[in-house]
């Protein structure tokens, strides 16, 4: 509207120059081309001065009658968020050239030209900046205006939203580099965006998550599509990587009612975030479980903190032993959580504090409690054993990690060598490079590390050659069950992980022990320590006490 305002003012100003009543000429920049005796009008727009400089812009031609021309007049404009804009104005060949009055008019009209571009290319902008991200996917605000449109218009009903995250896309970017991942994942996009008709969407929502709106005949394809496709990350080469997703469903049912974009996102991203744990598979479809799940996760979050004040949280020591000699070797300290009466076992809060940062309060308070418990050994006159503290990978977000654990030790003047911290491996390379910070880091202060669960992750050999740990904790996943001989694949596999472990020169500790056949096959490997029920399991401090005192299981 703005305008045709300004447009009108100009037409009055080029009436006080003599121009003929402007209907009779026709108020188009057509007509006005037409009367002017102007042959092409080419704008170009540059969305900074960096721009501009090397030639990276757009063109719009505004009127040409496709005669041959001569750029007679160039302006260029730049904007107070220092964006340009360039307007040449041409004169066919051989034409007599304008006066000084024709000039201008030539003028005025084209600041008129380029102020309606101009207001044209600040809604395109605005447009981009709103519905796309910085690397030109499509965001959460497109959809949820398509959501809102598909709804207005009666046709959500029958539709399905999936979200999905690409499976492992930080291992891709470590083959590949992030540069061609960021290549691979626009291609992976775009290849999906395509297929779809202009009722779909995909859009991505933040990293590599994504989230999509099709109809139920593009479903099956959606799905083929996220279990693995190959994707050119190298357009010269035309090398290709394998990519896939895991996702969660929701089929928007007959009687749904949309009353906020809220109503479709919580269900799928619940789903999805289902999808993501190792024990469910790749495509989970929303179910009303998940909405108690939610509630659950919701509850336990809220009465985390004063949990955390009220100290409900208790400290289980499960005993290591040397399989050679029987003796207490040391211990790792878990979590129970005694609320009301009743212990609530880990799995039940410890992921759901890990989706926040709750986590690291948890982490920290456990080491606290564990040095309290040692200092208090140590002037009662016990034999003490070095006790191992599980981390979060969430820490590793904290640059001093190092220093606020040997705080926590310092505090009640615990000798460093008692604490050994457990970590997990990482899912990414800048995770990894901060492992190794802390492990080094804890390394000099006199704290042993160990890599918690070895052989449950995807990147466990590069850990043990690049990060000096001290201890690698076999993962009971490795370990022969009592129908496995000398020759099955988990034997050989746990003797060769045992046998690198011993010659890299770390102490090796098989976790899950529950036979005594367990035991006699970590002998047979020279694999000293055993943790398991068929020892013990995790003790509270009391009984624990017990066992220091006595110090000796049989074996």
């Amino acid at each position: 509207m703005e305008y045709y305002i300004l447009f009108e003012e100009h037409l009055k100003k080029l009436n006080k120059l003599s121009v003929p009543d402007p209907l009779a000429v026709g108020t188009s920049i057509a007509g006005l081309c037409k009367y002017l005796r102007i042959s092409k009008v080419t704008a170009y727009f540059y969305d900074s001065l960096k721009d501009e400089a090397m030639g990276n812009g757009r063109s719009t031609c505004v009127y040409d009658t496709g005669v041959e021309s001569v750029v007679a007049i160039s302006d260029r404009f730049v904007t107070e968020i220092n964006s340009v804009g360039v307007c040449e104005i041409a004169i066919a060949k051989g034409d007599k050239p304008w006066d000084y009055t024709e000039r201008e008019r030539i003028t005025l009209v084209m600041r008129t030209t380029m102020a309606f571009l101009s207001r044209l290319r600040l809604k395109q902008v605005t447009h981009m900046l709103t519905f796309y991200d910085a690397d030109g996917f499509k965001n959460l605000s497109y959809f949820i205006s398509k959501l809102e449109e598909l709804n207005r218009n009666d046709h959500l009903i029958g539709k399905v939203a999936i979200h999905f995250n690409l499976k492992h896309f930080s291992l891709v970017n470590q083959q590949i580099g992030r540069d061609a991942g960021s290549v691979a994942m626009k291609g992976y996009y775009d290849t999906l965006s395509d297929a779809l008709d202009d009722e779909s969407v995909v859009c991505r929502v933040g990293g590599d998550n994504f989230i999509i709106l099709c109809s139920r005949t593009e479903f099956d394809h959606v799905l083929e599509y996220l279990s693995g496709a190959p994707t050119v990350y190298d357009r010269d080469t035309g090398d290709r990587v394998m990519v896939s997703a895991c996702a969660g469903v929701f089929i928007i049912p007959e009687g749904f009612e949309l009353s906020s974009p809220g109503d479709i996102l919580d269900k799928v991203i619940s789903a999805s975030q289902s999808a993501r744990q190792p024990q469910n598979d790749d495509i989970v479809y929303f179910n009303e479980v998940m909405v108690a799940n939610k509630e659950r996760i919701v509850h336990i979050q809220q009465l985390f903190p004063a949990a955390l004040r009220n100290e409900e949280f208790l400290v289980y020591y499960q005993p290591k032993v040397d399989v050679e000699t029987g003796e207490l070797a040391g211990a790792e300290a878990l979590c129970r959580w005694l609320r009301n009466g009743s212990v609530i076992p880990p799995m039940d809060f410890i992921p759901i504090l890990e989706q926040g940062s709750e986590i690291c309060k948890l982490d920290f308070y456990m080491l606290d409690h564990v040095c309290r418990d040692i200092k208090r050994w140590l002037n009662e006159g016990r034999h003490i054993v070095t006790v191992s503290v599980n981390l979060s990978r969430k820490h590793m977000a904290d640059v001093d990690l190092e220093k606020h654990i040997i705080e926590v030790i310092d505090k009640y003047s615990v000798p460093h060598h008692y604490i050994e911290i457990e970590l997990t491996e990482t899912t990414s390379d800048v995770e990894f490079r901060d492992l190794k910070r802390v492990v080094g880091g804890l390394q000099w202060e006199g704290v042993s590390t160990s890599v918690d669960d070895f052989g449950v992750g995807y990147s466990s050999l590069k850990l043990l050659t690049d990060i000096p740990w001290d201890i690698l904790k076999v993962d009971k996943s490795f370990l022969p069950l009592e129908e496995d001989n000398e020759k099955s694949n988990r034997s050989i596999m746990f003797s060769h992980v045992v046998s690198m472990a011993q010659q890299l020169g770390l102490e090796c500790i098989a976790e899950g022990v529950e036979t005594k056949q367990q035991v006699e096959i970590l002998r047979q490997n020279k694999c000293r320590y055993a943790q398991g029920f068929f020892f013990d399991k995790p003790l509270p401090v009391k009984e624990f006490e017990e066992k220091l005192s006595k110090h000796k299981y049989e074996v």
